[in-house]
């Protein structure tokens, strides 16, 4: 009874460290947490980057050029709501997630990844889209959205207001 008390107290002490060191790795990418509306979480990140994520999020915050500054996100589950601030050049923000990678340098998008698919959306500005694995690329704008599946074409469609509707409640917006 003891082993198994004191393999459940371990599990839990390393639980809670994986946290810390995953808040600390975010948060030494600039970006800071706050809990918003409808259960989301706020990351605001110095460089004017805004994440919302959706309550049960996964998600990793990356610093790719090792600069202090998030660039990227990689998304394993549910949604994000994601805001660039226009910068001319440079390299693009990027959210990966496992079928798909959207990629920007001003705007404000979501992004949500199921199991079968990745559906992003654009509110405002213009976002790349194309598959992990490379292939064709498209480009949405505001109102815009596309279903990136494993196979089939990617296909640039005006969502209708209840499907946007659907996905900005479940962001708090």
């Amino acid at each position: 009874m003891r082993g198994i008390a004191r393999a459940g107290l371990f599990a839990l002490a390393w639980s809670l460290l994986l946290v810390d060191y995953a808040a600390a790795q975010q948060a030494r990418a600039g970006c800071t947490p706050s809990p918003s509306a409808a259960g989301t979480q706020t990351w605001r990140c110095d460089n004017g980057i805004t994440i919302v994520a959706e309550n049960g999020a996964r998600f990793e915050l990356k610093d790719a050029n090792r600069d202090g500054h998030i660039d990227s996100v990689e998304l394993s589950s549910q949604a994000l709501l994601v805001e660039v601030p226009k910068k001319p050049g440079g390299n693009p923000f990027k959210v990966l997630t496992p079928r798909a990678i959207a990629a920007v340098r001003g705007t404000k998008w979501a992004v949500d990844v199921t199991e079968a698919k990745t559906a992003v959306f654009v509110a405002d500005g213009r976002v790349g889209v194309s598959r992990r694995s490379g292939g064709r690329r498209v480009v949405l704008g505001p109102g815009e959205g596309v279903d990136v599946e494993a196979t089939g074409p990617l296909t640039v469609k005006t969502w209708g207001q209840p499907r946007v509707d659907a996905l900005m409640a479940r962001l708090g917006q």
